[in-house]
């Protein structure tokens, strides 16, 4: 018998728990430990702070979703890792004992590496439900005193398209109040490039992307680095390629929503092999950290460097079908290991996204995600809209069911029409 622990239960955490149960031999058994007992969509989270959705609709009870297929659950968050003693301290004092440990913790959120920063600074985010109701309350205090709009992405980001996503839902939002002539808005980005996404671009991101932001009047600053954030105003230093600043600005702001660089969480930092400087798990071809080879790791928390050298940092995306074929080549790999066999399986890094502006939207596929790439397509269209919507039902449908098909293999299929996506290759 095999005990198999998965930390966190954000997306990559809950479809592992799935994928490894279909997985397991009768005897195993399954744990999920996280801090949180509820999961909140998070791809919903830009909607909620404009109140197109509420809290209750993008949540599921995790407790009861997790007993119908057998799956352990402790809703208490890990205080302490030790991989020399395969255990988990938890907060309440206990020890939980595995045999494979899979790390979906997803990120900690790095606000205070910039002064300022965050709900508990002067800016408000989309990162978690929490802090979607907070700008919720903030955005609608703005809405009656309507002045400029900051938002964007700070320096060693790697979570682009939520913000752009927000960008474009927020004039969307004013111009149906009918106050959008009434508010300046500016991007602020790491990027080098507009529609750079960490990603170097995937099809013709930079040239749909400006083009959007030029028809919806947002100006925009690339390379750049916040300094500082103070009530009502942000201060930016645009970086040049040699990494000097070339130019610094004071935007004033009425609201304004940045998204943080992101780091591994506490528990883990520090722990020689496990994980780099930033916190982030280091994983080997088949999921697998090298040193600690009965721990492997999905999602956002892993550890991936970035497409390029770039004037100010911008760390790479993890976006939900890659971190789907992360799941599959996981849950299969150890698969083989309780069986005596060697894993033999790779997850293919490939992407799928559907950006929603509010109205229509951008979707890309890019297969894989880090160029070069044997696909790189991009499009743009009300559709998309449409289509993120759907998804989004589709999504909570199924992690309600506890049904462990795969969302974003399917749901890309279902909804772009392309062709079949493998989430994992072999040896």
């Amino acid at each position: 018998m095999a005990e198999i622990v998965v930390m966190g239960a954000g997306l990559g955490g809950v479809i592992m728990a799935y994928e490894m149960k279909d997985q397991m031999r009768p005897e195993d058994t399954l744990t999920v430990v996280t801090k949180d007992p509820i999961y909140h969509f998070v791809p919903s989270n830009p909607w909620v702070a404009v109140n197109w959705r509420t809290r209750e609709s993008v949540e599921v009870d995790l407790a009861p979703t997790f007993a119908r297929r057998g799956i352990s659950f402790k809703a208490v968050p890990v205080s302490k890792l030790m991989p020399d003693e395969n255990r988990l301290q938890l907060e309440d004092g206990s020890m939980l004992r595995y045999d494979y440990l899979i790390i979906a913790t997803g990120p900690e959120l790095a606000f205070d590496e910039v002064q300022g920063l965050g709900p508990n600074g002067f800016t408000s985010s989309i990162c978690h439900i929490d802090h979607a109701e907070k700008a919720l309350v903030s955005f609608e205090d703005f809405c009656k005193k309507p002045g400029p709009i900051v938002t964007g992405a700070v320096q060693g980001a790697s979570c682009f398209g939520p913000a752009y996503e927000f960008t474009f839902i927020l004039d969307t939002e004013l111009r149906r109040r009918k106050i959008r002539d009434r508010v300046p808005m500016t991007f602020v980005t790491a990027e080098p490039y507009i529609g750079h996404l960490g990603l170097d671009g995937v099809g013709d991101t930079k040239g749909i992307l400006e083009s959007e932001m030029r028809e919806h009047h947002i100006k925009w600053l690339t390379s750049s680095r916040v300094k500082m954030v103070e009530d009502c105003k942000i201060t930016v230093e645009e970086v040049a390629v040699d990494g000097s600043v070339a130019k610094t600005h004071e935007l004033p702001f009425g609201f304004s929503m940045m998204l943080p660089a992101f780091r591994g969480i506490a528990p883990l930092r520090g722990i020689d092999g496990l994980v780099n400087p930033r916190g982030f798990v280091i994983v080997d071809k088949h999921q697998r950290n090298p040193k600690f080879t009965n721990v492997f790791s999905v999602g956002v928390c892993v550890a991936i460097p970035p497409v390029g050298p770039t004037p100010v940092p911008c760390g790479v995306p993890k976006t939900g079908f890659m971190i789907e074929s992360m799941v599959t080549a996981t849950a299969l790999n150890i698969g083989q290991l309780l069986r005596g066999k060697a894993p033999t399986h790779q997850p293919t890094w490939n992407a799928v996204c559907l950006a929603d502006f509010g109205d229509s939207g951008i979707a890309f596929v890019a297969q894989p995600q880090i160029p070069p790439r044997n696909v790189n397509w991009s499009s743009d269209g009300k559709w998309v809209h449409a289509a993120k919507v759907g998804f989004e039902k589709y999504f909570l449908r199924k992690m309600r069911r506890g049904e462990s098909e795969p969302f974003y293999e399917t749901a890309a299929l279902k909804m772009l029409g392309i062709s079949k996506l493998k989430a994992v290759t072999t040896d």
